[in-house]
């Protein structure tokens, strides 16, 4: 493989492998509602706020989220929202896979 093809690949598998947790994808779509600052997302998620800031900057090094402080907090709003675009996308791949289970039950 072409290492120019390869290397783009590799740039979307690390944003893809970054969204590829539950409250991850949770915390994404949060964001796609409106920002939300750290606290706001601990209470939503039900965890500790060192965890739920490890999932952040997870997001924020794969570029999905951007951060601002402001005062004592931090708030985080979606970079690019066509993110969501590819979760509706995931969300019709279950959903044609349920229908096609149905269709082998019957």
């Amino acid at each position: 493989m072409d290492p120019k093809i390869k290397a783009w690949f590799e740039a979307r598998a690390r944003i893809i492998r970054a969204i590829a947790h539950a409250t991850r994808l949770f915390i994404v779509s949060e964001l796609a509602k409106e920002e939300k600052c750290v606290c706001e997302l601990t209470d939503l998620i039900g965890a500790d706020m060192s965890t739920v800031s490890k999932h952040l900057a997870l997001l924020k090094a794969a570029g999905i989220v951007r951060d601002e402080k402001r005062g004592t907090q931090v708030y985080y709003t979606l970079m690019a929202p066509c993110i969501l675009d590819f979760l509706n996308c995931v969300g019709a791949v279950l959903k044609a896979n349920a229908t096609e289970q149905l269709k082998l039950a019957k």
